[in-house]
């Protein structure tokens, strides 16, 4: 089978977060032919697919997700976005870099990895869920997680499939990730007729000024893992659909990537801070989606930088920036977690696609660091 093959069968499945909506339907048969136990973990809306390969020795998971991210107005691709059409070698269909893609070419490593190795010194693990993009009250594997310890199961090496190359594929790596706090912030003021500024309180205008506070500060200066911590604001809504009327509320969204240099309480102190400074009557309500994590052993890394150089000719950075991604749930088992995938140039975009050739060689890499792994 090849990857396009596959990938085009994966693509076609419009499994928008967080359903699976039958992909793994398509992949646990394919593992069974390999001689994996498979067992399907459904809990609240999330479906996740767990299969294990071997009875002795550490344990190696590959961690992906089968669900993609709404496509926006399909009108504006240039193909449709379930199509899966492939054009002068590149896949176009949403979930094509992130991640369905990384997943043929790791199923298809393995198919070949154990033709020409029936005896294993390890065990292999294949974990994918179907909520990866979508909202923690949906639900997250780590209540597997928390399952698999209570259970006594250690996952000692983690592959998170996640796109980390950035020109070439394979040129970057991610070793940790920054932690995600997010809020939402209502800035309260006085609802009443435009002509009479005097009776109103504008919360748009002092919503303005602590905007302008917000982007002034700088959170922390990071580390030599981690870029600072950066303030985002993701959405801004207020007005009564009238022209006359000055609101009564401002709702604002908002986003830290931190580093391991701030922790959660200290961005709430700071950031509620300026709020009082200002004088601002609010309400706030908080989500905390991940802590920040490093691996920091050593040996499942060189090992990842050993086969991209063995494949590719050159050795990958590493990169830690970027968005938050399921390996923050495995830090708590004291595994080793790297990040390795094709080019994200284009995902969460308009036309996502994906060159087929970045994955036969995303294929070589997953494939030479099984044997390495067997070898040791």
């Amino acid at each position: 089978m090849k990857i396009e093959s596959l990938l085009k069968d994966l693509i076609k499945i419009e499994s928008i977060t967080p359903k699976d909506e039958g992909c793994f339907d398509l992949i646990e048969p394919f593992l069974k032919d390999l001689g994996f136990k498979c067992e399907r973990i459904d809990y609240d809306n999330v479906e996740n697919l767990y299969a294990v390969l071997g009875n002795e020795g550490p344990l190696m998971c590959f961690l992906g997700h089968t669900d993609v991210v709404p496509t926006g107005p399909v009108e504006n691709w240039t193909q449709p976005p379930f199509s899966a059409v492939t054009i002068d070698g590149h896949m176009y269909g949403r979930g094509t870099a992130d991640m369905k893609g990384n997943i043929a070419a790791y199923l298809l490593a393995l198919k070949d990895f154990l033709k020409t190795n029936p005896t294993l010194n390890y065990r292999l693990a294949v974990l994918l869920t179907s909520n990866e993009e979508g909202e923690p009250e949906d639900g997250k594997i780590d209540v597997i997680i928390k399952k698999f310890m209570d259970d006594g199961e250690h996952i000692d090496f983690c592959l998170v499939g996640e796109p980390s190359s950035n020109k070439k594929v394979g040129d970057t790596i991610r070793i940790g990730r920054r932690g995600s706090l997010s809020g939402t912030l209502k800035v309260l003021g006085k609802q009443g007729h435009v002509a009479y500024p005097e009776k109103v309180e504008n919360p748009i205008f002092t919503s303005a000024k602590l905007i302008s506070e917000l982007e002034s500060i700088s959170w922390d200066e990071g580390n030599e893992h981690f870029q600072p911590t950066s303030f985002q604001i993701s959405n801004i809504k207020s007005g009564t659909g009238a022209t006359n009327v000055v609101p009564g509320v401002l709702e604002m969204m908002f986003n830290f990537r931190f580093c391991s240099e701030s922790n959660e309480a200290y961005l709430k102190k700071t950031f509620e801070a300026v709020l009082k400074k200002l004088g601002l009557k609010y309400e706030v309500e908080w989500v905390l989606s991940g802590l920040p994590y490093l691996t920091e052993k050593k040996y499942f890394i060189e090992q990842i930088v050993d086969s991209v150089k063995s494949i590719t000719g050159y050795e990958p950075i590493i990169n830690n920036g970027g968005g938050t991604s399921d390996g923050r749930f495995l830090q708590v088992m004291g595994s080793e977690i790297v990040e390795l995938g094709p080019l994200n140039e284009t995902i969460h975009k308009t036309d996502e696609n994906v060159s087929l050739q970045d994955l036969e060689t995303l294929k070589g890499i997953y494939k030479n660091l099984l044997e390495r792994l067997n070898s040791n």
